[in-house]
């Protein structure tokens, strides 16, 4: 069998895997859709993992949004630069 048409294993394909689960039971939020954004990169052209890209394409239709308006979307939100950290946590020069 030739080792071309396997599929490859992704280190964090378990925990992805919960993640995507989690983002088809939860709502339309903005952690929610800088998670989505963060795995569509990780996942983008990756030999495997076809559950997990599956499920952010489903993802994308659940949410009415196209790839791009994700990204442009997320970048509007990560500019914020509070998805991942609270304000208040924000260092005061930034």
């Amino acid at each position: 069998m030739s080792q071309g048409n396997q599929d490859q294993l992704h280190p964090l394909a378990a925990k992805d895997r919960a993640i995507v689960e989690s983002l088809l039971e939860g709502e339309l939020t903005e952690y929610n859709l800088a998670e989505l954004a963060r795995l569509r990169i990780r996942y983008r052209g990756f030999p495997g993992a076809k559950d997990i890209q599956a499920g952010l394409e489903k993802l994308l239709t659940k949410w009415n949004l196209t790839e791009e308006e994700l990204f442009e979307t997320t970048r509007r939100i990560h500019s914020s630069g509070h998805i991942y950290r609270p304000k208040s946590e924000q260092e005061d020069w930034i």
